[in-house]
């Protein structure tokens, strides 16, 4: 979830509320949130992910910086990391 609220601002309850209520109807037995989170996300500068081995080692598969669709993406990128780890 994203709330563009400024540097300042306090978060919004109706959004974590709203995300708790959605998220009980496909885990009715969810519990209730232990903690929450507010702050900077990193991303990339050009919203391009990183998909690609270390340069500490072939052996470790960098995934990451998808942005806000990374769930989307998802598939994709695991197809691309199967082949990277298949090579």
């Amino acid at each position: 979830m994203v709330e563009l609220g400024g540097l300042a601002g306090p978060a919004n309850p109706q959004l974590l509320q709203a995300l708790a209520t959605n998220a009980r109807r496909i885990l009715p037995e969810l519990g209730a949130p232990s903690r929450t989170w507010l702050g900077f996300r990193p991303s990339m500068p050009d919203s391009v992910p990183v998909i690609r081995p270390s340069k500490g080692g072939r052996d470790v598969i960098l995934a990451f910086g998808h942005g806000h669709i990374g769930l989307t993406l998802a598939p994709r990128t695991a197809r691309l990391v199967s082949a990277m780890l298949a090579a």
